[in-house]
């Protein structure tokens, strides 16, 4: 059975690829590989990525985290690739929330890999370092916040003016504002010369209010 090409069928066949409705299709198929190994699960989970677009990429994520064998069972040598592809900030912010800030929380992706993502030339694996502090201080993780890791990451990409980049690092502070806001505080406090005005708006915003915008600037602009 080419389980991949299956749940692609299901997805051309809805009569709106919204989220709602993509998700039906991967809780039916979680469903159906309940049984299955996880070596069965991580390639479809693999097959299934690699002809998505970047915006279905999250589905194969979430085969892997939502079956218990695949996730206990995928390894860092087997996320690499999924992150190299990932080149959205639909697909980066959906495997940094997934699989990659888990696993890191869990002990099962080393900080050097993180470190490197955040070393490296493409924007995209920039921001998957950010993302995956993201996913590595939400509160679903499990973990009570983590700043030991988080900030070294936000504390090496705060000179990096690349939009995406800016963007993810405004995220990654306020997310560890809610588990941590003295760190964050004290960070933003050390950083105020090198961080971006984006940054230091949307961060200090989110310390004082809880928000990332006033509520204004909210109703009159896009998120």
């Amino acid at each position: 059975m080419d389980a991949a090409a299956d749940i692609l069928r299901d997805l051309d066949n809805l009569p709106r690829r919204d989220t709602p409705s993509m998700r039906a299709v991967r809780k039916h198929w979680s469903k159906t590989l309940r049984a299955a190994s996880a070596e069965e699960v991580l390639a479809t989970a693999a097959a299934l990525e690699t002809r998505s677009g970047q915006t279905g990429k999250w589905l194969a994520y979430e085969l892997i985290r939502f079956h218990p064998g695949a996730f206990a069972a995928v390894t860092e040598v087997q996320i690499e690739p999924f992150a190299a592809r990932a080149q959205s900030w639909y697909a980066v912010d959906a495997l940094g929330t997934i699989l990659t800030g888990p696993l890191w929380a869990q002990g099962r992706l080393a900080d050097g890999r993180v470190e490197a993502w955040s070393r490296s030339p493409d924007l995209w694996l920039r921001r998957s370092a950010l993302v995956a502090t993201v996913g590595l201080n939400a509160r679903a993780s499990g973990g009570p916040g983590d700043a030991a890791r988080t900030l070294p990451v936000c504390r090496r990409l705060a000179p990096d003016r690349e939009d995406m980049v800016v963007k993810a690092l405004s995220w990654a502070l306020r997310a560890l504002s809610q588990r941590d806001r003295p760190a964050v505080e004290r960070f933003m406090a050390e950083m105020d010369a090198v961080l971006a005005p984006r940054v230091k708006r949307e961060v200090r915003h989110k310390l004082q209010t809880g928000l990332k915008t006033p509520r204004k600037a909210r109703n009159a602009t896009a998120d």
